[in-house]
């Protein structure tokens, strides 16, 4: 256990379970007692628990799963700071029960996770790693016109599934292709919430019409019981020949064996993937493809976007412990009866 900063007695004590920037990390230790993971070890329960016990706040990273029971063993925890938007790896219902409250970091990573759902949908479109791990393995002896056909991104139909911020800030960039946009949420967005208020520029459509029509999908809703597997081997029959599956939401939403079986058959044409099931665990099936690309849960990786994750996530540690609400609390209906309400000493 790498354990930084002394205690003196009074300090909140904060445990991080991922490495952080060291800078940010400093900062952190000026005012508390830091019990953080710079060896970047994956700790089990237990050794999460064993620091864990006597915390008063969690940096926690999204991969980590903060259940019940963990939280029935920490008596004084009164904040979970999530370094992520989604945090489904967080049992929030159970955090309110025990007067915790839990935070994300919203809006910071939205334009570098577009980003790179255009880096994956423009890679699988022209299957760039495909051809790059052809030609490195010296096998382009010449030309030929019917080398590595892709499919055209420019004026085709860009689908997205969740049209939230990500969602959004995607469909503004599919303008500078000509793209016709439709989207898929519970309800349709008034036109001016969505860029590109004409019609033809972003339309909701219902969910199999989604499927059936574009020719890329993105996906961008939350994980949860209710979304678990939402793109299975029924989803995928609908979707059009030739199209492809841009997945930059969470692991468990498309049935990863399902979709190994359709990428074999072709349809999808292909897919970009930066998360899967049981990450960092993949489906063998998937790593014997050459249609699909496949990125390390990196969609917001910029030095930009993830330094601005931690430091929201510790504004919002910070806030909490000195009694104020934070800016990104997740579960507000906790904050009046919340374990801290009073200011923490130091």
């Amino acid at each position: 256990m790498a354990v930084t900063g002394a205690d003196t007695g009074n300090r909140p004590r904060v445990v991080v379970t991922r490495r952080i920037f060291p800078d940010l990390a400093q900062q952190l230790r000026r005012d508390y007692e830091v019990l953080d993971n710079q060896d970047d070890a994956n700790w089990t329960t237990e050794e999460l628990l064993a620091r864990l016990s006597a915390a008063d706040a969690l940096l926690t990273d999204p991969v980590r799963q903060i259940d019940a029971q963990v939280l029935a063993r920490c008596p004084r925890l009164c904040v979970i700071s999530n370094i992520a938007v989604g945090f489904n790896n967080i049992d929030v219902a159970a955090c309110t029960r025990a007067g915790i409250v839990a935070t994300n970091t919203p809006d910071v990573l939205t334009e570098a996770t577009a980003d790179h759902a255009w880096a994956l949908l423009l890679a699988a479109a022209r299957r760039v790693v495909e051809a790059d791990r052809w030609t490195r393995a010296g096998r382009w002896e010449r030309f030929a016109y019917d080398a590595f056909l892709g499919a055209d991104v420019c004026g085709a139909t860009l689908g997205i599934l969740g049209m939230g911020r990500i969602g959004q800030a995607i469909a503004r960039r599919a303008q500078g292709f000509s793209m016709r946009v439709i989207y898929h949420n519970r309800h349709a967005l008034p036109a001016q919430a969505v860029p590109g208020a004409a019609p033809e520029q972003a339309r909701w459509v219902e969910r199999p019409q989604l499927l059936r029509d574009a020719d890329f999908l993105v996906l961008l809703v939350p994980y949860s019981a209710a979304t678990h597997h939402l793109i299975g081997t029924a989803e995928l029959a609908q979707m059009k020949p030739g199209s492809v599956l841009i997945n930059i939401a969470r692991g468990g939403i498309v049935d990863d064996a399902a979709l190994a079986q359709a990428l074999r058959a072709g349809c999808p044409a292909a897919a970009g993937l930066d998360v899967m099931e049981n990450e960092p665990h993949i489906h063998p099936a998937l790593l014997a493809l050459d249609n699909v690309v496949l990125t390390p849960h990196i969609g917001s990786a910029t030095a930009t976007a993830r330094r601005a994750m931690v430091r929201l996530a510790i504004e919002n540690l910070a806030d909490v412990l000195q009694g104020r609400r934070p800016r990104a609390l997740v579960n507000g209906e906790v904050w009046a009866s919340r374990r801290c309400a009073a200011p923490a000493a130091g």
